[in-house]
């Protein structure tokens, strides 16, 4: 009944949206939400929010994300938990390069509404930040739901995911469509990767005194 849950919740939901927002991006629609909410970012701009928002861009990727990406691999590796470090490496590695993929295929231009203090010229569907961000708190969420540690994680995550998706939208590098994209392909993965590669299922012990078959 969970698996079943999960597949539901995690997985056809999510990749539902996702196709609704690259249908329409594959047929250049616009939508109506995408400027407006732009704006409305816009129009807290301050030395405060720039520097508050540019960190939190600057923690989706380089500065964060893809350190503790490697850092909980690596960790995972070492403490000999072998299934649970196929699951994550799977996760973020296949994420980032279903990311570069996405904005091989759609090649939608990024925003152009007013020149931006953290400019980017790659493609913009999905967001590669809001992807990054959000696969590594889902992963993490999922190697800890049956810990007690699931629910600071969820609200840690989900913050964490909100803020950098926020900054990109509020740097005017990403439509809020990207950002709702790459949330979405991000929960999809994830989901899916762990239904899979079920990180956390432990199997039977084997009988004591009992031969190998050969």
């Amino acid at each position: 009944m969970r698996r079943l849950a999960l597949a539901f919740l995690g997985v056809a939901l999510p990749l539902a949206l996702f196709a609704e927002l690259a249908e329409d991006v594959h047929e250049a629609d616009t939508f109506g939400f995408d400027e407006p909410l732009l704006r409305f970012a816009r129009d807290f701009t301050s030395p405060g929010m720039d520097a508050a928002m540019t960190l939190g861009s600057e923690l989706g990727f380089a500065w964060g994300v893809i350190p503790v990406d490697l850092l909980l691999f690596v960790g995972l590796l070492v403490a000999t938990h072998v299934r649970r470090a196929i699951f994550f490496g799977v996760t973020v590695g296949g994420s980032a390069l279903l990311n570069l993929a996405g904005k091989a295929v759609f090649e939608r231009e990024r925003p152009d509404l007013w020149l931006s203090i953290a400019p980017e010229h790659t493609f913009s569907f999905p967001s590669g930040h809001a992807m990054g961000s959000a696969t590594l708190a889902a992963a993490v969420l999922l190697l800890v739901w049956h810990t007690a540690w699931r629910w600071p994680a969820l609200v840690l995550g989900g913050l964490f995911a909100l803020w950098v998706g926020a900054s990109r939208v509020y740097l005017g590098v990403h439509y809020p469509s990207d950002i709702l994209a790459g949330w979405a392909a991000a929960l999809t993965w994830s989901c899916l990767v762990y239904l899979i590669v079920r990180p956390n299922h432990r199997g039977p012990p084997e009988p004591a005194g009992e031969d190998l078959p050969p």
